[in-house]
């Protein structure tokens, strides 16, 4: 049995972790390390509610404040594991603090890809991850501004919703063919690419930034420039140009990395005293029969559940089907399974209603569906994708039958 257990990281999965661990029972020593100066938050109210303005910094906090010191964790927020020394099984921090450990949990997130293009320093541009970013670009969002958002994912669609509904001029540059191209299907892309038009929003695929141009008497950005010759005047720009993991510290302690920090089943990495949760980690899944890196919510809670009962002494296997959400105006996009690789997609229902779904199918299998404001559907998926159902076609696509009677 462990006796002190030390978490690097201040997320979902962290939390989750610390909540099993004390819940069932671990008495010995607890320890974690945030690198923020306050106590852990959720992060996808960043770019909605709070973002908006509508949801206090306090309601942000995934326990109150004072959960840790109720449940006997020593807290270190505002600082970072710098290095591991996995022979000695000793972690230091930013400050030149050593804490020793019987196992340690990576829960160390992703962070922002950065832009390239000259001008990404100026004034006026921003990522959105932390609370700072959220404070920092909230502060900018002004009605009648102008702002571009480079990137046409979860991230720049929600962004650009909440900013339209401020009052703001905003325009999303996506260098593919359509919005959410690596998520879900064109029907999807199309249909809520002809929402933010409705709502006010210009969407401009197939352009690829070439720089960010500047006022020179300001230093702020004015302007986003891009290789097909067109400019978009800019008074805020947001890049959501997707994230990294945040696996450097494992790799520096030389633990196999590919695509975020690789774990088995179990979430246990090679080393049989660390763990790897959340959207650092790649973790193996029987379910789909290979190893994944995924960025959700509901991914870390599950993983930090399973690293804490296996802490505990349990084998427990992480092999949840995975589920993902983004609130855009007043739709509510659910997808369930991954969809990498389907050869058919079923249409149940008619976007023209804002209610509807679409099924993945590979082999005549459904591995994924995306529910926009349907949720029988998306409760009726969460079960039949872990069994491998293989539905009817016709009831399938037919939206008068229910989804769990089309097997």
């Amino acid at each position: 049995m462990y006796e002190r257990i030390v978490i690097a990281g201040g997320g979902q999965a962290a939390v989750q972790a610390v909540d099993t661990l004390r819940r069932r029972g671990f008495a010995g020593a607890l320890t974690l390390v945030g690198d923020e100066p306050w106590p852990p938050y959720q992060r996808p109210p960043l770019s909605k509610k709070y973002l908006a303005g509508s949801l206090e910094r306090e309601r942000l906090l995934i326990r109150p404040a004072a959960f840790f010191a109720e449940h006997a964790v020593t807290t270190h927020f505002g600082r970072r594991v710098t290095e591991i020394a996995r022979r000695e099984r000793r972690v230091r921090l930013d400050d030149g603090l050593v804490l020793p450990y019987d196992a340690l949990l990576l829960a160390t997130g992703s962070r922002p890809r950065q832009l390239l293009a000259p001008g990404r320093e100026l004034g006026g541009v921003h990522y959105l991850r932390t609370l700072v970013d959220a404070d920092r670009i909230r502060a900018e969002c002004a009605a009648g501004g102008r702002l571009v958002i480079i990137g046409g994912g979860y991230i720049g669609l929600e962004v650009a919703a909440t900013a339209r509904e401020r009052g703001m001029e905003v325009t999303v540059l996506e260098m593919a063919p359509r919005v959410m191209s690596r998520v879900t299907s064109p029907e999807v892309s199309a249909f809520y690419e002809a929402e933010h038009a409705r709502h006010g929003v210009r969407i401009r695929c197939n352009e690829t930034l070439r720089a960010l141009q500047g006022d020179a008497r300001t230093g702020r950005v004015r302007a986003v420039l891009t290789e097909s010759g067109g400019e978009y005047p800019a008074d805020l720009v947001i890049a959501g140009v997707g994230v990294a993991p945040a696996d450097e510290l494992a790799r520096a302690a030389a633990l196999e990395c590919e695509n975020g920090v690789v774990t088995d089943a179990y979430c246990r990495t090679a080393d049989e005293a660390i763990y790897a949760a959340g959207d650092c980690a790649s973790h193996l899944s029987r379910q789909y029969g290979r190893h994944l890196r995924l960025e959700s919510v509901d991914n870390a809670f599950e993983q930090g559940t399973t690293v804490a009962l296996n802490l505990l002494g349990g084998e427990t296997v992480h092999d949840k089907v995975p589920w993902f959400w983004s609130d855009q105006f007043d739709l509510k996009l659910i997808i369930i399974g991954l969809s990498s690789g389907y050869d058919t997609a079923v249409l149940r229902g008619s976007p023209a209603t804002r209610s509807f779904s679409v099924c993945y199918l590979r082999g005549g299998e459904l591995v994924a569906l995306d529910s926009i404001n349907t949720p029988k559907d998306q409760m009726a998926a969460r079960k039949l994708i872990p069994v491998h159902a293989r539905p009817n076609l016709d009831r399938l696509a037919d939206p008068a039958v229910a989804l769990r009677d089309s097997v």
